[in-house]
C-alpha cells in the first residue's frame, strides 16, 4: 500500500524531497512578499495617524500602497520564474 494508484490503475508516486523544499520556499517568498509591505505601511500609518491625529487615512493609505508594492514584488517573482 505504499503506491496510490488512481482509477485507471497508474500508480502516482510523490514529489521527490528536493521539490518539496523548493515549493514551501517559494511559498515563503510569495508570503514575504505580500504581507511585509502591505502590513508594514498600514503599521507604519497607524503610528503616523496617533502622532498626528488624522484617523485611519493613513493607515488606509499605507496599506493600499503595500498592496500596490506587493503585486509589483510578486508580479517580479512569477516573471522570474516563467522565464526559466
Amino acid at each position: 500500500m505504499s503506491d496510490s494508484s488512481d482509477k485507471s490503475g497508474n500508480s502516482s508516486t510523490p514529489p521527490e524531497k528536493s521539490t518539496v523544499i523548493l515549493l514551501i520556499g517559494d511559498i515563503g517568498d510569495v508570503t514575504w512578499r505580500m504581507f511585509i509591505p502591505t502590513i508594514g505601511l498600514a503599521l507604519g500609518g497607524v503610528y503616523l495617524d496617533n502622532q498626528m491625529n488624522t484617523g485611519p487615512w493613513l493607515m488606509l493609505t499605507g496599506a493600499i500602497f503595500g498592496a500596490v508594492i506587493a503585486g509589483i514584488l510578486v508580479k517580479k517573482q512569477l516573471q522570474r520564474v516563467t522565464t526559466k
